[in-house]
């Protein structure tokens, strides 16, 4: 009954024009954040995008429709989300030449079921009037004790702060990643909460001096009149490992595993890597596009130049569990 439920709900959702040339989209990202590239894409190819926005309970959805559900499409964030789905059963893998020499291998799965489009860096946001250019240049140094009491973050259990978390078992293994975490609990000047944006007015407040912080939200706060001065009061750090470089996630895309219209499907996922959609893409969500030869937005660009770890996306979700363990262990939220 709750799988019959679902399938009506989705063909409401979409509507019914078997007939027509569509592609169907589950999107975790903000219809005005993807919405212009569905509409490039539709005047590019003439094929309508159908798109079902949800944050939570896709892959809820996606399991109880089953082989009848009308999604084509999956976009979500983080590497977190996407090894979850492909784990739940409800993709297919894709062979596309096109994506796989527009995307670089660490940014896609090494068995073609989940593809990246942008990349975002999990940064340090630094107080301008409290902390000098160079003070923290890796994230080994966040556990530094002269950061005692002057750090803010969002909870530690949350996917950014786990992938974060997963990427330092990656270069240093498990036991140096429960010494830095707890390395990190102690610099705390709060309990986490909260979350990116809270982190940068916590420092325009004086509450912290430095915090972590995906990239993309200071762009997103100099939007907004009252959170300007939040973004404008901290400047952008681009940590790197000791070893490597600045911790990256991504937004990213698979095909769901019923896809009644595959080939559709296939047209818009190679569209999201080509150059007039990865700069759609990035200049709309101030992210970074994959492919390569394609600008920096300028406000993005403006942030200081990223190298990012080339420590692949499937290692750092194979780790995630044990990350949760390493946060519990040193009771990080507590």
């Amino acid at each position: 009954m709750l799988k019959t439920t679902y399938v009506m709900i989705a063909l409401l959702g979409f509507g019914q024009s078997v007939l027509a040339q569509e592609v169907n989209v589950y999107s975790a990202r903000q219809p005005e954040l993807i919405e212009p590239i569905f509409q490039a894409f539709t005047g590019e190819t003439g094929i309508n995008v159908n798109s079902v926005f949800m944050d939570k309970g896709m892959i809820e959805r996606l399991t109880a429709e089953g082989e009848h559900s009308p999604a084509d499409l999956i976009l979500t964030t983080d590497i977190a989300n996407l090894s979850a789905i492909v784990a739940s059963g409800v993709t297919q893998p894709v062979k596309s030449a096109l994506i796989e020499a527009a995307i670089p291998a660490e940014f896609r799965d090494p068995g073609q079921m989940w593809f990246g489009i942008t990349l975002r860096a999990r940064v340090i946001y630094a107080s301008r009037e409290r902390v000098a250019e160079g003070e923290v240049t890796t994230y080994e140094d966040l556990a530094d004790p002269k950061w005692h009491g002057r750090l803010c973050t969002r909870s530690g259990l949350h996917n950014y702060n786990l992938a974060l978390l997963s990427a330092e078992i990656a270069h240093h293994g498990a036991e140096g990643a429960q010494i830095w975490a707890a390395g990190l609990k102690a610099n705390l000047a709060r309990r986490p909460e909260g979350g990116d944006r809270d982190q940068a007015k916590a420092i325009w407040s004086g509450v912290c001096d430095i915090a972590l912080g995906n990239t993309y939200y200071i762009g997103e706060m100099m939007q907004d009149d009252e959170q300007k001065q939040w973004a404008q009061a901290v400047r952008v750090d681009f940590p790197i490992f000791e070893d490597g470089g600045t911790h990256v996630n991504i937004s990213g895309m698979a095909m769901t595993s019923s896809a009644p219209n595959h080939e559709n499907a296939l047209k818009l996922m190679e569209f999201l890597v080509s150059h007039k959609a990865q700069e759609l893409y990035a200049n709309l969500n101030f992210e970074y596009p994959l492919a390569a030869g394609v600008a920096v937005p300028p406000l993005v660009d403006s942030w200081g130049s990223l190298t990012s770890d080339n420590t692949s996306l499937a290692d750092i979700a194979a780790n995630r569990a044990q990350a949760v363990t390493i946060m519990e262990n040193v009771d990080f939220d507590g």
